[in-house]
């Protein structure tokens, strides 16, 4: 038995041994390639065997990459408070008209004026501003001393005599300056009406919507004035009540106009660059176009101007007993006073009074203003009996108020009330003779009202009653 080979089964005939399976070859072990031996090409490197799996690493905190294209924003791994950026409701965009109904005046390019622009548009809007801010003022004066609220009424003062000359005057004046003005500021900015799309979301289509409302609103209040000048009412509503809200809306609308514009106003407020030549030739021809608006009308109230009354609808030193006349005789159905006309005065201790006892009694001068809403005023010299006087006689305390009624047959001012410190102002009077002259039946013949600091729509004519309140 060969000692190198094992054990075999003593019997049986020889088997061939079936051929011995070669062992796997053993990739050959090269030498260490020297360090200075090139590398072959990637193309003639032979295949690399897999290698086996690493432990592994632990991670290294990184910043979270930002996301390659529109996707959800991830959750931040320390989660703080944050806004969201989300759509309201008001900021959803509107559908765009079709582009063939971009024809007109709402094609590109159609305003092609360099003085369509904010500094132009922040600079008429200042001047705007201050006449629209003075006549609302001056007519809430006006309304609050034709209208007084009652915890108001005994404050209001008699004096200066000329102040309600003055305030209404202002009124008219700043008023009329203020057309020209609205005219060129909305020149200035009408291009916008035709910008496309006409909405581009909720909030937009909102604020043009605010925007109709308040020029609409101006141009009402404005035009509605104007035709209060010269008495003409063309319209079924009450002019006093509805100029009053209109002038509120007004001012209500233009203050959010200017909050929401606030930031746009205060970068052009200041001039920054120098003015170019049209931007000067345009504001000087506003500033023209005003300045003849405003002597030519102003007459009726200053005086001093009146050789320039061009288009004011009247002259205050032209009119019967040199004064002009608003209501006349005819229209309040006074033309011819009662044969037995007396003055009656209630109170506690009441009185009647004939034309020649009322004439009877100490007759006392005043030179006081006939100051009209519709802005023409006139100072005269009035001659007649002292209101304190008449109610002293009544019984009437020093803080008693009066009432008085006219003769006329209708009227919103037929009957009026006085407060005691008209009342009892040594310069009203119950007048019988302006200029020297006995009163017309056009200027409130047997009597009128004269008082300082007062509407001429109070200063009531055609007296019948005087009641002590």
């Amino acid at each position: 038995m060969d000692p190198e080979t094992p054990d075999s089964e003593p019997t049986g005939p020889a088997k061939p041994e079936p051929p011995a399976r070669p062992a796997p070859a053993e990739p050959p072990v090269s030498p260490e390639p020297p360090e200075a031996q090139p590398q072959p090409p990637d193309s003639a490197k032979p295949a690399q065997p897999p290698q086996p799996p690493q432990p592994p690493q632990p991670a290294k905190r990184s910043e979270p990459a930002e996301p390659s294209g529109p996707s959800e924003p991830a959750e931040p791994a320390n989660p703080e408070p944050h806004r969201t950026a989300r759509r309201r409701p008001y900021d959803l965009p509107l559908p765009t008209p079709p582009q063939i109904l971009r024809q007109g005046p709402l094609r590109e390019g159609t305003f092609t004026s360099a003085l369509h622009e904010p500094r132009t548009t922040v600079v008429i809007g200042r001047w705007l501003g201050a006449a629209l801010l003075v006549c609302f003022l001056t007519g809430l004066l006006s309304h609050v001393l034709q209208q007084p609220p009652t915890w108001l009424r005994d404050h209001l003062p008699s004096r200066p005599v000329d102040g309600y000359r003055v305030t209404q005057g202002l009124h008219v004046i700043s008023g009329i300056a203020a057309i020209p003005l609205l005219g060129a500021k909305l020149w200035t900015v009408y291009p916008r009406l035709f910008e496309w799309p006409p909405a581009r979301s909720v909030l937009h289509a909102l604020e043009r919507l605010g925007i109709a409302i308040l020029v609409s609103t101006m141009l009402l209040e404005l035009f509605t004035g104007l035709l209060n000048i010269i008495e003409w009412y063309p319209w079924p509503f009450p002019f006093r009540q509805t100029h009053f809200w209109l002038a509120w809306v007004a001012t209500g609308g233009l203050l959010l106009h200017v909050a929401a514009k606030g930031p746009m106003i205060g970068q052009h407020w200041r001039r920054v660059s120098p003015e170019f030549r049209q931007r000067r030739a345009f504001l000087g021809s506003v500033t023209a176009a005003v300045a003849a608006v405003t002597v030519t009308t102003a007459g009726q109230t200053v005086p001093w101007l009146r050789h320039f009354d061009l288009l004011a609808p009247r002259r205050p030193d032209i009119g019967e007993l040199g004064l002009p006349i608003t209501r006349t005789a005819a229209e309040a159905g006074t033309t011819v006073a009662p044969a037995d006309w007396r003055l009656r005065v209630d109170g506690p201790q009441p009185y009647e009074l004939t034309m020649d006892q009322l004439l009877a009694l100490p007759q006392h001068q005043s030179r006081l203003p006939i100051s009209c809403v519709e802005g023409w005023s006139a100072s005269a010299h009035w001659t007649g009996v002292r209101i304190k006087d008449l109610l002293a006689r009544a019984g009437a305390p020093a803080t008693a108020r009066v009432r008085v009624t006219s003769l006329e047959a209708d009227g919103p001012y037929r009957i009026m009330e006085m407060p005691a410190a008209y009342a009892q102002d040594p310069l009203t009077l119950l007048a019988v003779r302006v200029n020297g002259q006995v009163l017309t039946a056009d200027h409130g013949y047997p009597a009128r009202i004269i008082a300082p600091n007062r509407p001429g729509v109070l200063q009531t004519k055609w007296v019948v009653r005087m009641e002590v309140l």
